[in-house]
């Protein structure tokens, strides 16, 4: 795959994957968005915390990048290491915002993510290298494939598609 198709291919899965989270949460609807379930106790509205925080930091990191920078800074204090402690903070962090604050943060990380690769030179975008946190992988290969996303389709999706069926099967 040549780079500029691996870019415009990274851009369609990117705008692909917001448009199946749209569609998901206008399956969830408002009247469900603090309805406890789809990952234990935690609401759907916890839920997008959790995976705003996560891709936030994930796309400063490569906005970081592109900047000719090594990393970015962890957005949730350093003293918590651990993921249980960083989710809590985030669902923590986000109480007071409202479902449609939360959900405009949360479609603002497909918007930064489309951007950063399209700002991002061809050969970052195809270098294993330029990525430690990727472990080998280019972040244009990882988009492509759709490891970029993993976390959310892997950690969490069936369990919110569990609970909007009404079955058991939330994950946590």
């Amino acid at each position: 795959m040549t780079t500029e198709s691996r870019k415009s291919t990274a851009l369609r899965r990117i705008a692909d994957e917001q448009a199946r989270w749209q569609e998901l949460v206008a399956e969830v609807g408002d009247d469900r968005m603090n309805e406890p379930g789809p990952m234990g106790d935690w609401t759907f509205r916890d839920l997008v915390n959790h995976l705003t925080g996560w891709r936030a930091y994930s796309v400063s990191r490569l906005e970081a990048v592109v900047r000719g920078e090594a990393d970015a800074p962890f957005p949730w204090p350093t003293v918590l290491t651990a993921d249980d402690e960083i989710n809590a903070w985030l669902r923590d962090s986000s109480a007071r915002r409202s479902v449609a604050e939360v959900l405009a943060e949360h479609d603002a990380t497909f918007v930064r993510l489309r951007a950063v690769i399209e700002e991002m030179p061809d050969d970052v975008l195809a270098d294993p290298g330029s990525f430690p946190w990727l472990e080998g992988d280019t972040v244009g290969d990882a988009i492509v494939a759709g490891r970029y996303f993993d976390h959310w389709h892997d950690e969490h999706e069936l369990g919110v598609r569990a609970w909007l069926e009404g079955t058991s099967g939330a994950s946590g």
